[in-house]
């Protein structure tokens, strides 16, 4: 580890932090409604679709409203797929997907998941791209965020009915915030040299007289929004390591501060809807602690290297593999945690190439639920499901009915909530336990061992968290991957979301009670290491059989000179 390493990490907090403040503000204003620059094309947009924008929704409708609208978008996306050659914007002729692969790619993009079990440069047309991948990644962000906006409502008031109206949500994140920061996040990279054209290539003569085609596209703006909406779906399959995709160290920069500053303005919104800043800065503090130990950890686990070339003199800066000289070691385990921190799942270095303990510490962010900041809107409700489960803790040891921001928390709540947190924690281990017995699922494997095991592990956590970054080394485009791994993909979306829903109309309903002495504090200090405790042990530790037999049993074999 060097001194350039860690202040590296420090800027990159320093960015996204100082942002979040001014971010979370303007975010506030936009559930409130209190934004209406493009108010013409808003009121435009509610005429044409015959929405009521001040119609008010209980959360059974909001619910609904969501899940009908994410239904609809994944039977569009997956007619694209499939139906690619015959439709325009596709001078390669790709041919369409396979049924299998359809289904995968169309749940992945609705779940805001962006799992690629393709090639996108060979298996996907510019258009589909843009009309189809690209729409996904907004429209995805933004009910995530609508349903963080939803949870917020229900804080906010007593004996609330209704969580607001998903359409107008929809329509305002979409309008007056990703389309803004997009754009200018696109402009930005189309000058420091990403493509964004319909020409499906370039040809490039190499010194040797020949003549090579090179894959071009409309990059910039689905680069920006792959990383702002925590999508991380790549144009190219190399994704955040592909010069086109991210050309320089200063575009690293600018993609990792956009992955996580939504992320990080979410609860700073939060604390302003509900008049009480500290509330806010007190989940935002719990998200950046976990983060930061998991980017220093991680740097430090690739700066030590590989034991094994180390003793034979062979390296002595760090492990390299897999790594863009590009950038380093620190921008790049930094660029990984911070995807696996939210669910953004983009890369810039591969996973499957790291140490096995620097390879650990992405994986089990993921396990954690994505709170670290998580992904837009869904690493905010997450870390809400998280925050109840500890004040019902603190509860337990005080004999106290538990409260949060006056509103008690009682059985309904707490049931609900820890449904969200096993019933993934079940998908996660057995569709992974399953997937390692069939002969389907280990013919995928690229490795053997604890390595081969964290392979499987890490993809079916990825799929089910909702992340979509992949340990690599694994051939995912099978009848089992394909069907299986879309499949965790809308249950880790929806059977997590709707019991929050649920929770957040409960809570609403209820009478907003005022502090009392007994009430207890949740800004300060013991809140946020209480929170920290929660969410490591209740979303973690479940995993620790697992990751025992996988990451850190290679660990040790690796430092015994055994590798796989």
């Amino acid at each position: 580890m060097t001194i350039q390493g860690i202040a590296y990490i420090a800027l990159v907090f320093i960015l996204v932090l100082g942002a979040a403040f001014p971010l979370g503000r303007y975010l506030a204003a936009i559930f409130e409604g209190r934004v209406h620059f493009l108010r013409p094309v808003e009121a435009g947009f509610y005429r044409l679709a015959g929405v009521d924008e001040v119609r008010q929704m209980r959360w059974q409708s909001y619910a609904i409203a969501l899940l009908l609208l994410s239904v609809i978008h994944f039977a569009l996306l997956y007619a694209i797929l499939r139906l690619q050659y015959y439709l325009p914007f596709n001078p390669q002729h790709i041919s369409g997907m396979s049924p299998r692969l359809a289904f995968n790619t169309a749940a992945s993009f609705a779940t805001n998941t962006n799992w690629q079990a393709y090639v996108p440069e060979a298996q996907i047309s510019n258009g589909a791209q843009v009309f189809g991948l690209v729409v996904h990644m907004f429209i995805s962000a933004a009910a995530g965020i609508a349903a963080a906006a939803a949870v917020m409502r229900a804080f906010t008031g007593s004996g609330l009915k209704a969580l607001g109206n998903f359409y107008a949500d929809l329509t305002r994140i979409t309008l007056y915030l990703l389309l803004p920061i997009t754009i200018v996040a696109g402009v930005l990279l189309v000058l420091a040299g990403s493509p964004q054209t319909f020409s499906p290539f370039i040809t490039a003569h190499t010194l040797q007289g020949g003549a090579q085609s090179i894959a071009i596209g409309p990059v910039a703006l689905q680069e920006a929004i792959k990383e702002l909406g925590t999508n991380g779906g790549g144009f190219f399959n190399a994704n955040s390591a592909h010069p086109f995709e991210n050309p320089n160290a200063w575009t690293n920069l600018l993609e990792n501060f956009l992955l996580l500053v939504i992320g990080f303005a979410l609860p700073i919104a939060f604390g302003h809807m509900v008049k009480n800043p500290r509330q806010g800065r007190a989940l935002m503090a719990a998200m950046a602690i976990i983060l930061a130990l998991g980017c220093i950890g991680a740097y430090a686990a690739e700066a030590s290297g590989n034991p094994l070339q180390t003793a034979a003199g062979v390296a002595h800066d760090g492990n390299w593999e897999g790594k863009e000289v590009r950038f380093g070691i620190a921008p790049s385990t930094t660029f990984n945690v911070s995807a696996t921190g939210t669910s953004t799942g983009a890369v810039d270095s591969f996973t499957d190439s790291y140490t096995p303990l620097g390879g650990a510490i992405p994986l089990f962010l993921m396990q954690l639920g994505e709170v670290t900041p998580g992904g837009v809107g869904s690493g905010f409700y997450t870390i809400i499901v998280f925050a109840l489960l500890s004040v019902f803790v603190a509860g337990l040891m005080v004999g106290r009915t538990p409260e949060y921001l006056g509103k008690k928390v009682q059985a309904k709540e707490i049931k609900l909530a820890m449904l969200g947190v096993l019933i993934l924690t079940l998908f996660i281990l057995a569709g992974a336990g399953f997937s390692l017995v069939t002969r389907s699922g280990l013919g995928s494997l690229a490795n053997a061992g604890p390595h081969g095991l964290t392979e499987m592990l890490y993809a079916w956590t990825s799929a089910t968290e909702n992340n979509g970054s992949a340990f690599a080394g694994l051939s995912a485009d099978t009848n089992l991957l394909d069907y299986g791994l879309g499949a965790a993909m809308l249950f880790g979306r929806f059977a997590f979301m709707v019991p929050v829903l649920a929770i957040a109309g409960s809570l609403a309903a209820k009478p907003r009670l005022p502090e009392s002495a007994g009430t207890f504090p949740t800004t300060g200090p013991l809140f946020i290491g209480l929170l920290i405790g929660v969410i490591v042990i209740l979303g973690g530790l479940q995993f620790l059989p697992a990751d025992t037999l996988g990451p850190l049993a290679e660990h040790f074999l690796l430092h015994a000179g055994k590798t796989f």
